[in-house]
């Protein structure tokens, strides 16, 4: 950790000189919103389930559902395209499927269906939040801006440099 003195020219006048705090570690850009997903259990009651959304500008394609938890969490990767257009007319097929809805109070909705081996999920999320969180995805990385290192994918999946 490197500290730098606050003031002009490095001299500090009557005040307390305040430091700055600079770390050799990259900021992370990545993005997370709690979201609850409405969910119905087995006597047909809205349940909310706390998750999360997340979106790493390393892979500027994919956002994350996380839910479960501490010790069992869940986690789905989602394409980001996928989602954007969820919010306005039904996209996906197989295992992701979302569609746009209008939950019980009267506000928009989206669908979000996931399938896997192990057990279905059939959840709805306010469209305000969803939307929002996708709004500060592009806001890092624009749509049709989307890049990947692919020297440094290699590397990750063999152990080596390319």
């Amino acid at each position: 950790m490197v500290h730098i003195r606050g003031g002009r020219s490095g001299v500090t006048t009557g005040r307390v000189p305040r430091l700055l705090f600079v770390t050799q570690q990259p900021i992370s850009r990545t993005l997370t919103q709690p979201v609850a997903l409405q969910c119905l259990d087995f006597r047909g009651r809205s349940v909310d389930l706390p998750a999360v959304l997340g979106y790493d500008p390393a892979d500027p394609w994919a956002v994350e559902v996380s839910f479960g938890k501490a010790t069992e969490t869940v986690r789905w990767l989602i394409g980001r395209d996928l989602l954007l257009e969820g919010l306005t007319d039904p996209a996906g097929e197989g295992d992701v499927q979302l569609s746009p809805s209008i939950d019980e109070y009267g506000r928009a909705a989206v669908v979000l269906e996931l399938c896997s081996p192990h057990g279905r999920l059939v959840a709805q999320l306010p469209t305000r939040d969803l939307g929002s969180f996708l709004a500060h995805t592009l806001a890092v990385v624009p749509e049709g801006s989307e890049s990947i290192d692919l020297d440094r994918l290699v590397e990750a999946l063999t152990g080596s440099e390319a």
